[in-house]
């Protein structure tokens, strides 16, 4: 039985025993934190109605003190009951007894008993907590992130004298702290963040030059959000990334993305999370062609990879001197260089034995009994697999070999526009392309040449959302391959058409140049070459995410977290396999902040400055191409993009938000939409052409629509609200127009 009353610093000062409060406070003073001196007056003294030794235990601390109301309910990760309770301040002897009683009769005070019965309490005690008042000239509250945009930003705020004021709302101000004091009081909160794990809440007194922790919880009423945009000024872009990544990330994978993307240029970072959605720093691409002046040089040399940057839009240098630009590009460069050096003596060697080590490590995950043993399978394998083997693929997948850019432009000038992209095609041959290959696997598994395990075991792991680890892959449904079946379109006419093209293409360029054909070959054969190289990587890189999914699911399993563990990050998850379960308090919110921007639209795929995603989403004049915090950029009038495959049709738009709607595509229907991944090569043989938002020459709908003959527009930026479902519009693939006909 614990006793009636207890040090403050007790190891017995639970919340069963000393209420929210006071076991709160015995934490911060075993911690080694700074607390007034005081006592509990337990949960079992306000069950007796006893006060048995409260006198003596006042004296033996010494007056005035301050006496707070400790509830078995308060103080909690997602209940502060902040002003349900009484406590009062300045308590002599003679009015000790009166204050305890006024504690515990604020238990059954109309308000409590309405806010307990709001977030479903049905029951709750009352401990008392004791302490020695601080001579406060100063006090205040400190949030160790702050409580309005969720940024691990702290915010103080101080009134003078006690807090009364500044709790009633009376006053805010946070210039009666030195610049010294306030960066004391923040070191505070971060001991007392990192000692709960979560950001916190805490209420403080200044006495003399001394601080003194009068209460911390957890913040209930945090807003997570998630913006890079608001860390300066800069110009991102999700022209490349937005393809891989074109959902509103996880924070566990957002993490695991971070792990591939963490290079920086000083402190500047190449790559950000605007709203949970996944852009490129377009700023720290060209900072050092800022520094030498080729500045638009490296823009448009980028354009293959990250899409166009639309016309009145500058790209903010960062705010560095040119020395100390080239200083950190010096530095950043060594993991690009050693990342190139180890893909190209390594790369052909993981993606060959990839598949079988993700089988081998998919089956550890399954045998794991208990949550140690699964953190040890991280440590000694998945570890490996996360920050050595998909860096090294992340490499390949990104490689751009052989000069396809160069090769083209040069063809154009020899054969003309229509041949030259014809015979830059054909490059699924032998090997294949990893993005025709659930077509293509599909054509085979219906004509009977692969069966069904082959087709899961191939292709299983690629889909719309890949990379996101919360999404389902498609292997885990036993009916995705038949659902597959039931609308696929045999690509085999398309293909073989396309290669009747590529000979009669071939056998022009032989005929009117004899002398460069040999060498214009063995280039081809080069690009080809690359291009399946850097799919087929991207595709194991891919199969390794899966590996994580299982990870973590497995985790969920094995600490009853269940889909919990998607809302923290993986070193977080890691923590809670070794037992830190409070962390799992942090997850409502960041599941609330994932939900609240999964619900909007797609963000513009260019970002200037200050941006934020529900004002945009809520205004009626934005864009999906541009937004621009620093200029009033004009719209263009028309739909213009990359030239993605070459050809001239008119027809029907169908425009689609998502894969999930592809069934509403109609046989020799234009297909618009924001932006194509490998989840959506099946429905490219039902389409007339391609249309996207979000693309440049080497994205997926380009490749696709290349290699079976149709025509394409990618990165136009406004196509999807320019253009409506039924809409006839004409598509030139070769100048990257799309006009609307009626």
């Amino acid at each position: 039985m614990i006793p009636l009353i207890l040090p403050l610093d007790d190891s017995r000062a639970t919340l069963a025993a000393a209420g929210g409060k006071g076991a709160s406070l015995a934490r911060l003073i075993r911690a080694g934190l700074p607390v007034p001196g005081g006592f509990c007056l337990t949960t079992r003294a306000y069950r007796e109605r006893s006060m048995e030794g409260l006198l003596e235990a006042f004296r033996a601390l010494g007056g005035p003190v301050a006496v707070r109301s400790s509830a078995t309910a308060e103080d909690l990760p997602g209940l502060s009951f902040a002003g349900q309770h009484d406590t009062v301040l300045g308590v002599s002897e003679d009015g000790l007894f009166d204050a305890v009683l006024r504690c515990w009769d604020s238990l059954r005070s109309e308000r409590a008993v309405a806010y307990r019965a709001r977030n479903g309490i049905t029951s709750a005690e009352m401990a008392v907590v004791v302490q020695r008042m601080v001579p406060a000239h100063v006090s205040g509250v400190l949030f160790t992130a702050d409580p309005v945009t969720g940024r691990a930003e702290p915010v103080v705020n101080a009134v003078r004298g006690l807090g009364e004021a500044l709790v009633g709302g009376e006053a805010d101000s946070a210039d009666l702290l030195t610049a010294s004091q306030k960066a004391s009081l923040i070191a505070l909160g971060e001991r007392i963040e990192a000692l709960y794990g979560m950001p916190m809440d805490v209420e403080w007194a200044l006495a003399g030059d001394e601080f003194q922790l009068l209460q911390a919880r957890p913040i209930t009423s945090l807003r997570v959000e998630w913006n890079d945009t608001l860390d300066g000024d800069y110009l991102w872009s999700n022209g490349n990334v937005g393809e891989a990544v074109p959902e509103v990330m996880t924070p566990v994978t957002w993490s695991l993305v971070r792990v591939l993307s963490s290079m920086a240029i000083g402190p500047h970072r190449i790559s950000g999370n605007i709203g949970g959605r996944f852009y490129l720093n377009i700023s720290t691409y060209t900072a050092l062609g800022t520094a030498i002046g080729k500045a638009d040089e490296m823009l448009r040399s980028g354009e293959e990879t990250f899409g166009r940057i639309p016309d009145g839009v500058t790209v903010p240098p960062l705010p560095m001197s040119r020395a100390a630009v080239l200083r950190a590009v010096l530095r950043a460069a060594g993991g690009p260089l050693k990342q190139q050096f180890l893909y190209r003596t390594r790369l052909s060697g993981l993606v060959r034995d990839n598949p079988g080590r993700c089988a081998a490590v998919h089956r550890a995950i399954a045998a794991c009994s208990t949550a140690a043993e699964l953190l040890d399978l991280w440590r000694t394998d998945l570890d490996r697999l996360l920050r050595f083997v998909c860096p090294i693929l992340d490499a390949g997948a990104r490689m751009i070999g052989g000069g396809p850019a160069a090769l083209r432009r040069e063809l154009v000038a020899l054969v003309g526009e229509q041949d030259a992209a014809t015979l830059l095609t054909g490059f699924h041959d032998g090997a294949g392309l990893a993005s025709m290959g659930p077509l293509v696997g599909l054509a085979k598994l219906r004509s009977g040449e692969i069966d069904r395990d082959t087709y899961a075991r191939t292709w299983g792991h690629r889909c719309a959302a890949e990379f996101e680890i919360s999404a389902p892959r498609p292997a885990e449904d036993p009916e995705w391959i038949s659902r597959q079946l039931e609308t696929l379109t045999d690509p085999c006419e398309l293909l073989a058409r396309q290669a009747a093209a590529r000979s009669l293409a071939w056998a022009r360029l032989t005929a009117g140049h004899p002398e460069k054909a040999a060498r214009i070959r063995k280039r081809l054969d080069r690009i080809g070459a690359s291009a399946r190289a850097r799919e087929q990587a991207r595709s194991e890189m891919v199969r390794t995410f899966g590996v994580m999914r299982a990870f973590v699911l497995r985790a969920g399993e094995l600490t009853s977290s269940g889909d919990a563990l998607f809302f923290l990050p993986i070193d977080d998850v890691l923590r809670v396999l070794g037992g830190a379960t409070s962390l799992l308090d942090r997850v409502p919110a960041q599941r609330q902040a994932y939900e609240r921007y999964r619900a909007l639209p797609p963000y513009p795929a260019v970002i200037r400055g200050r941006f934020d995603p529900e004002s945009w989403a809520a205004s009626p004049d934005r864009r999906a191409d541009l937004y621009d915090a620093t200029a009033d950029v004009p719209m263009p009038s028309d739909v213009t993009g990359f030239p993605g495959s070459a050809g001239v049709v008119e027809g029907v738009a169908r425009v689609l938000a998502r894969v999930e709607d592809g069934d509403a595509l109609q046989q020799g229907e234009i297909l618009v939409t924001t932006v194509t991944n490998i989840g959506w090569t099946p429905l490219f043989t039902r389409a007339l052409a391609v249309v996207t938002d979000v693309g440049a020459p080497l994205s997926h709908a380009a490749i696709v629509a290349r290699e079976l003959g149709i025509p394409a527009v990618v990165g136009c930026g406004n196509a999807t609200t320019r253009i409506a479902t039924g809409d006839v519009v004409q598509v030139d693939g070769a100048r990257g127009t799309v006009k609307r006909v009626r």
